[in-house]
């Protein structure tokens, strides 16, 4: 391909071709936060990255560490039925001949049919044959409820891309889609099991948790996530993934973040989540920043209670808002608000999703954001506890939210907004402006010319290799190893050892361990396995343990990791009990977090550690080849454990370099 973007025009529509993962950066300006370049442009400028300062600067090479990075074909692209130059902030930007679909759309709503836009209820993603309870509840929703958008949750592509064309062949009008995704689309769409098999039944591609690109600290790494994600997405249907998360995870006590953040410094948060942004908006989908105005330093879940933020507000300008205000500089098409409270930034105990000071005159007016505002989830307790639902609705319009996520009572939500606006304690204007907001994004995405998706296309552009590839590599560019005491790594691979490998995993986690034992079985064919779980009781540690004294090698994989509404990412008792003992013993061991990567506070005594950030297959196909020494350990932690300071990490080559 060379050092070019490419500009690939097929019947009048324009995709992009990225270089190989590892090739130089094309020297050529790119709008961030957007669709490169608009139906017919041309393709020829220079391109640098643009600073927040306003100063160019050349892109970073990911080559960072003594490992290079792995070539990744371009593979197969969706093509996009319609592409902008930028997010739209007015009907100018859609570039119309004469009035815009959007401006012409908003005038033929009823007030009832306007207030419908800005709902975006929950939609599984399962199976619905006609008749079942689940097909009803999908059609009333958009039958009866009129709503303008869609949060979908966990299914495979095909049957979600399905689903979804269904439901955009019901709605009046284009129904924009989102969801969860910032691990990739596999987030979501990725991980079904069939229970009585255990038989995995493929899905989207599953990038390790968003600190492992972190600690591989490539920009480039994270563009590509970006590209992958956007690409995957739209053609399964969805048009808004909530990504990249831009909390800065500074409270290793923090249940719901942790290592959903990028990590503990705000400028390399910032860095990755322009680059994510990037990559999501130049190939055709809408980012999202979450969770403003920054969910990092919290001890409380928010979908259990409601967290306080007790950081002054130059604290906050420093660490939790310079992220989000680079990425709106950068084009940021969405945020997602956190309902949490900031004595700083309003004087209410309210969250900061009902919070006017917030939306309005923090995001809106000072930092000078034109894109969407979704809620985060209305039936969080964070909210649903404290506010009534149809209240809360309101309170979100008139804070300044332009989407109601996930609202507990649609019908209560949609009634109370439209008779706020009759009462006059909203003005219809108020409405117009977010539902404008709304349909202009569905008109840069293109969904008034199409907006249903080829199921055939979901085979070709979901879950492909070239995609895998791009999450290997940031997989094997993350894992981390802060301590080697007895320089165990990397590891002889005798195939004869006697290897024992112990898995911590919930009980539901049918997946937990899976992978990277078979990795690890390649090299020990006589690989011994054991797993626990919350419910294990002293007596299952007990027999591990003994077991364990009789092995020339323990590895101990601890699948601990954000889990919603669970109020905690720590282990139980006697795990820690256990890893502690077997840290005093004699045996070698080396300990792996796949998941929480503070958990080494709990056990000092541990010779060997490292993380890979994740639970996920390709995290734990990392992990296994890494103490093997087939790939080198070049991660470096991006946030403060245990002692270790942020960017501390051994540099341990693959079996046969040279040495450390």
């Amino acid at each position: 391909m060379g050092n070019s973007l490419e500009c690939l025009v097929d019947r009048g529509r324009v995709r992009h071709a990225r270089p190989a993962l590892g090739e130089a950066r094309p020297a050529q300006t790119l709008l961030v936060g957007a669709l490169t370049l608009a139906l017919g442009a041309a393709c020829s400028a220079p391109a640098r990255v643009a600073t927040p300062g306003g100063d160019v600067r050349p892109a970073p090479n990911s080559a960072q560490t003594p490992q290079a990075a792995p070539q990744v074909p371009e593979g197969n692209s969706a093509v996009l039925p319609w592409t902008r130059p930028s997010y739209p902030e007015h009907s100018g930007a859609l570039g119309c001949r004469g009035r815009c679909w959007s401006d012409e759309t908003l005038e033929s709503l009823t007030l009832e049919e306007k207030v419908g836009q800005l709902t975006m209820p929950f939609l599984l993603g399962d199976f619905a044959p006609e008749g079942s309870s689940s097909r009803k509840r999908a059609r009333a929703l958009v039958e009866e409820h009129g709503v303008g958008g869609i949060i979908v949750s966990v299914g495979s592509p095909t049957e979600v891309a399905a689903k979804l064309n269904w439901l955009q062949s019901l709605s009046k009008l284009p129904i924009l889609v989102a969801a969860d995704l910032e691990a990739g689309a596999g987030f979501r769409f990725d991980g079904v099991v069939h229970a009585p098999t255990n038989i995995w039944l493929g899905g989207a591609t599953r990038f390790p948790a968003l600190m492992a690109l972190g600690a591989a600290g490539d920009p480039e790494l994270a563009y590509e996530m970006g590209r992958v994600t956007a690409l995957e997405a739209r053609a399964i249907g969805v048009h808004v993934p909530f990504a990249p998360v831009l909390d800065v995870n500074n409270n290793p006590a923090n249940p719901v973040i942790n290592v959903r953040s990028f990590g503990e410094d705000p400028q390399e948060v910032a860095l990755l989540g322009e680059a994510v942004t990037r990559g999501i908006q130049e190939h055709g989908a809408i980012a999202t920043g979450k969770h403003f105005p920054g969910h990092g330093d919290t001890g409380v879940d928010s979908h259990i209670a409601l967290p306080v933020i007790t950081a002054d507000r130059a604290r906050m300008d420093s660490v939790e808002l310079l992220p989000f205000r680079r990425a709106v500089r950068a084009g940021l098409g969405a945020v997602m608000t956190a309902h949490i409270t900031v004595p700083a930034l309003f004087d209410q105990s309210l969250p900061a999703t009902l919070a006017s000071p917030v939306l309005t005159g923090l995001l809106r007016e000072e930092f000078g954001f034109r894109g969407l505002i979704f809620t985060d989830a209305m039936d969080m307790a964070a909210v649903d506890r404290l506010v009534g639902r149809g209240e809360a609705a309101v309170s979100a319009v008139e804070a300044g939210a332009d989407v109601i996520l996930m609202p507990p009572d649609l019908g209560a939500a949609r009634r109370a907004i439209v008779a706020a606006v009759r009462s006059g304690r909203l003005t219809e204007e108020r409405i117009d402006e977010s539902v404008l907001r709304v349909l202009r994004a569905k008109e840069w995405l293109g969904l008034h010319l199409e907006r249903t998706v080829d199921l055939g296309g979901v085979a070709r552009n979901v879950g492909v290799t070239p995609h895998l590839d791009v999450a290997r590599a940031v997989a094997d560019r993350s894992i981390t190893a802060l301590k080697d005491e007895r320089g165990l790594l990397p590891l002889r691979g005798t195939p004869g050892a006697a290897v024992y490998s112990v898995t911590y995993r919930r009980r539901g986690d049918l997946r937990g361990g899976r992978a990277f034992n078979a990795a690890l079985r390649r090299t020990y064919r006589e690989l011994r396995t054991t797993y626990v779980d919350q419910w294990s009781e002293e007596e299952d540690y007990a027999e591990a343990l003994a077991r364990a004294r009789g092995m020339e090698l323990v590895v101990v994989s601890l699948h601990v990791g954000v889990r919603t509404a669970s109020g905690s990412v720590a282990l139980p008792e006697e795990a820690v009990a256990f890893v502690r003992e077997l840290a005093t013993s004699p045996v070698p061991h080396i300990v792996i977090a796949f998941g929480n990567p503070y958990l080494l506070s709990e056990f000092p005594e541990v010779g060997t550690y490292l993380t890979a950030w994740s639970g996920v297959p390709v995290a734990e196909r990392a992990a296994a080849a890494a103490i093997v020494g087939e790939v080198a350990i070049t991660g470096k932690v991006p946030t403060r454990v245990a002692g270790f300071g942020i960017g501390a990490g051994l540099y341990i080559p693959k079996r046969g370099d040279a040495g450390r």
